[in-house]
């Protein structure tokens, strides 16, 4: 064990003694604390009968999406979601920040402009001191000042397990919406951050991940996915969402079914995380992606002769992750200069959508 390794993962100010680790207060963190597909597509079985479905919903749970979307009027549609987890780091900044950060990343998804969020906090009161508590608030409020907008209210609860985030909204004109169901056969991929959050964040829990990587990890996690709103703007963009806790094939799969197409990714163009396939390789893989592989797996095609590392991968639950985005093929270009415009080095094209059967074919 290195020395940054433990100082990074007990970050948490005030004496170790007193304080605990944020993450040793919860079962879980970050996307990875996220319900399996497989259960969560039970839970919603029957949760269509019946509903009230307004002609101005623009987009409901019906494809899974990243965020629900209301037109208000012909130039006007607001696009509004949550997201909350429990902490991933332990740093309590930090993890007000990537919180933050991950819940607003839907409207960005969704082609949306963040107008305003409310904060979602659940803590344990008698096991974290105030000003604790305060810097997870103070994380959050950052990356919302970062993002132009307010905090404008919130609830808060006394809870067994630190949990935060936000409810947040934006606004997005209608015929900018992009979906995460649009693709079309013939678009092009491209994948705007590198993959491996869930696995540095497993070697970060056990004291294994050094000091380039946590800032890498910390980097990545509270980058804003601001080439959002800019990508709707191209007709050529057809599709896009965020891939987060269900991994690049999770969320890739649920693009190809929205399309009712093939989804292929060459895995050698996939970007990752400095280090994370040898740290994978030594078995710092989170349990939730073998439940995403045990959810969708079946519809997932690996050709002979991919990594062993590659599925889990695949698989690894990403906070506060990048877009991935299809596009016509002369559209990338385009797509592949505003992500650099913003920002963010790592953005690549990473595969196509093809006419065929709804599953992701890994190449």
């Amino acid at each position: 064990m290195n020395d940054t390794a433990a100082t990074h993962s007990s970050d948490a100010p005030a004496s170790a003694s007193a304080v605990p680790r944020l993450t040793s207060l919860s079962h879980g963190g970050g996307c990875g604390c996220k319900i399996a597909p497989g259960v969560l597509s039970e839970i919603l079985k029957s949760s269509g009968a019946n509903a009230v479905i307004p002609p101005e919903l623009m987009v409901g749970i019906e494809t899974s999406d990243d965020a629900a979307v209301y037109k208000l009027n012909d130039a006007q549609a607001l696009v509004a979601t949550t997201d909350f987890f429990m902490p991933i780091v332990d740093d309590p900044y930090e993890f007000g920040r990537i919180a933050a950060t991950n819940a607003l990343s839907d409207v960005y998804a969704m082609g949306g402009k963040p107008i305003m969020a409310l904060a979602l906090v659940a803590m344990p009161i008698s096991q974290l001191p105030l000003n604790v508590i305060g810097e997870i608030a103070r994380g959050g409020q950052d990356v919302c000042r970062a993002a132009g907008i307010p905090i404008a209210g919130g609830h808060t609860i006394d809870s067994v397990e630190p949990i935060y985030g936000l409810v947040a909204m934006g606004l997005v004109h209608p015929d900018r919406v992009r979906r995460n169901a649009d693709a079309r056969p013939g678009d092009v991929l491209v994948l705007g951050k590198a993959l491996g959050v869930g696995v540095y964040s497993a070697a970060l829990k056990k004291l294994q991940l050094d000091e380039a990587g946590y800032r890498q990890m910390i980097d990545s996690t509270t980058r804003l996915n601001t080439p959002g709103p800019l990508l709707a703007e191209l007709p050529g963009v057809h599709a896009i969402t965020d891939v987060t806790g269900f991994g690049l094939a999770g969320h890739g799969l649920e693009m190809a079914r929205g399309a009712n197409a093939t989804v292929r990714i060459e895995w050698a163009k996939v970007p990752l995380l400095p280090g994370v396939e040898q740290l994978a390789t030594n078995g710092f893989v989170t349990g939730a992606s073998g439940r995403n592989w045990a959810a969708y797996g079946e519809q997932v095609r690996l050709a002979d002769g991919l990594p062993a590392t590659a599925q889990s991968l695949l698989t690894d639950p990403q906070t506060s992750g990048g877009l991935l985005v299809a596009c016509a093929p002369d559209a990338v270009d385009d797509v592949l200069a505003i992500f650099q415009r913003e920002g963010f080095a790592a953005a690549a094209v990473i595969g196509d959508v093809q006419a065929g059967t709804a599953q992701l074919q890994v190449i």
